[in-house]
């Protein structure tokens, strides 16, 4: 199960540098690409407003 980014993101990159297989990409809303997520949870750790849960 991969995790994914709600409309509360505020794009501040927090999560790009944490994920440790690159599957974060940069938008106005940030994306987690689910087939390269590996579910470890670093990104939702780190995120400021709590814009990133399990899907």
């Amino acid at each position: 199960m991969a995790y994914k980014i709600s409309e509360d993101c505020t794009a501040c990159g927090t999560c790009i540098d944490e994920c440790p297989v690159e599957a974060i990409s940069e938008g106005d809303i940030y994306k987690i690409d689910p087939d390269i997520c590996t579910d470890c949870g670093a990104c939702a750790d780190v995120c400021p407003v709590e814009a990133i849960h399990p899907e």
